[in-house]
């Protein structure tokens, strides 16, 4: 497969497995304190790091609107990077973005003409050419510029998956809007409501398929030239049984059935995503008026609509979403309406001057953009963070101020390459293929020694092996296998391989991968 080359690819494909590790400072809790929807201030691509050792592989969604390379200088952020600036920019955080996107997930990324087709070679390299799932045209302007050569009115969202097959069996279709609705009529008073006929014909040629049908009116009918019959004659006898069989007004027309519209399917989403559907940016500036005010308007933010269709699409209620170029909050705050928990990362200081009072304001019940269409009156809750220090230094040492919880984490990802998706309060971590992982450190054991509690002896490892007896449900084998993190070991390697244990020295066997 032919690949995209520009200046400093070379540095820039190695950026994403060299960015630190780091801490995650928490700041305030806003609404119920026990949601776990994140706001994040801080660089997204350290931001992104910090998170894969807890949602590597959980994210169901990624929706990103990320600068568009238009040579503009706005007010809020700079998109006024040289081209290959730009792919440098983009691609290590597409490779983090794809780590945290889970298998049946699926990422959508606005983008203009400027870089769209950079874009899109860009994303074939790093989530492949068959994740592509297609290109939409959003119609993101509906008037002319008169002024211009051609008046822009779309913006393009390349959409990717991680596992083509998996997505396309939780992908959801589109609920029928009341236009689409209007195909419906009811012109003969059928009690069963609303209908329309669905033409009983289809493309190729089957022998099976190819029965006559005699209409009221007894008129023999066949499938028109090159054509079949969409069904077996059986399934047409149940259709005439059912009272289905429609034939034109006349009564002699080519077969069709009756579809009603309670029993209608929902719609395959299309490529062409008209304003009158998903919302355009004129719509998306009064929102943001409403909320903030003449002087804090984006100059190219997002309608609520838009993000609700995509997650319409694309996701389940307490499914994980994330936007790691949050702008002005549009994502989380559609996400939160819609009963998604998500993940907002934005770096410039209107992760407090707008994000944060437009989140408190949703929560509070706000009742702009997709509200109403959602039955939205308020709840939940978030908890704001910005980036902390690096969790490991340069070499391989921790950072004082990280805890057990934290450390236990990102060991635990490092040794299964599973997220860590839950808190940690035992030096047991968890078991993982047969394997049990253990970490001593910052007085886990409760032992106020010198040591504390942070050194593997025999009584140590004689209570490790007790707390996994305990862990492990009766009439299962104990892991034969042990993986222990600790200061340092007084055991022997004969004793320790009797024991099964795999000793890793803490802070010189840690690695940040």
């Amino acid at each position: 497969m032919p690949f995209l080359d520009w200046v400093n690819k070379t540095q820039a494909v190695t950026v994403a497995g060299a960015v630190p590790y780091h801490l995650l400072n928490f700041e305030s809790a806003h609404g119920d304190p026990s949601a776990d929807n994140l706001l994040i201030q801080g660089d997204n691509l350290l931001a992104l790091k910090a998170l894969l050792p807890f949602y590597r592989g959980r994210v169901k969604c990624i929706f990103i609107d990320p600068p568009y390379n238009t040579q503009s200088a706005f007010e809020h952020y700079d998109d006024k990077l040289e081209h290959s600036q730009w792919l440098s920019m983009m691609h290590p955080r597409l490779v983090l973005l794809r780590e945290l996107l889970a298998e049946d997930g699926s990422i959508w990324v606005t983008i203009d003409d400027n870089e769209a087709h950079y874009l899109k070679v860009l994303m074939d390299e790093v989530f492949g050419r068959p994740c592509f799932q297609t290109t939409i045209a959003w119609q993101s302007r509906y008037s002319r510029s008169s002024d211009a050569t051609f008046s822009i009115s779309h913006n393009s969202i390349h959409v990717y998956t991680k596992s083509p097959e998996k997505w396309r069996a939780v992908r959801n279709r589109l609920p029928r809007s009341a236009e689409q609705a209007k195909q419906y009529t009811n012109p003969d008073s059928d009690p069963r409501g609303p209908w329309r006929a669905i033409p009983w014909d289809a493309p190729n040629l089957r022998a099976n398929l190819s029965y006559p049908i005699v209409t009221p009116s007894g008129v023999t009918r066949f499938p028109p030239q090159g054509r079949c019959w969409s069904r077996t004659e059986e399934q047409w006898q149940e259709l005439v049984r059912q009272g289905l069989a429609y034939f034109g007004r006349n009564g002699s027309g080519a077969p069709a059935f009756k579809q009603y519209l309670d029993d209608a399917p929902a719609i395959v989403p299309n490529t062409w995503w008209a304003h009158e559907d998903a919302g355009h940016t004129d719509e998306a500036k009064k929102e943001l008026l409403a909320l903030f005010g003449r002087d804090s308007v984006f100059a190219t933010p997002k309608p609520e609509r838009l993000i609700q269709r995509i997650f319409q699409i694309a996701t389940q209620p307490s499914d994980i979403v994330l936007d790691s170029f949050l702008g002005s909050g549009t994502t989380a705050a559609v996400a939160q309406k819609m009963g998604r928990r998500w993940i907002g990362i934005e770096m410039g200081e209107h992760a407090r001057t707008h994000c944060l009072p437009r989140l408190e304001k949703v929560i509070a019940g706000e009742q702009g953009g997709i509200s109403e269409a959602v039955g939205w009156e308020g709840g939940g809750g978030f908890r704001f963070h910005t980036l902390g220090e690096p969790v490991f230094d340069a070499d391989g040492g921790i950072n004082p101020q990280v805890r057990f919880g934290a450390l236990a984490g990102y060991l635990w990802h490092f040794e299964t390459e599973e997220p860590a998706a839950r808190s940690f309060d035992s030096p047991l971590l968890g078991v993982h293929e047969g394997t049990a992982v253990f970490l001593l450190y910052n007085g886990i054991l409760g032992d106020r020694k010198p040591a504390g509690g942070n050194v593997l002896t025999g009584p140590v490892l004689a209570h490790l092996d007790q707390l996994l007896a305990a862990a492990t449900p009766a009439g299962q084998p104990l892991p034969a296998r042990k993986v222990v993190y600790g200061e340092t070991t007084r055991l022997g390697d004969q004793r320790l391989e009797e024991a099964g244990v795999t000793f890793r020295q803490i802070p010189y066997d840690i690695r940040a991968r």
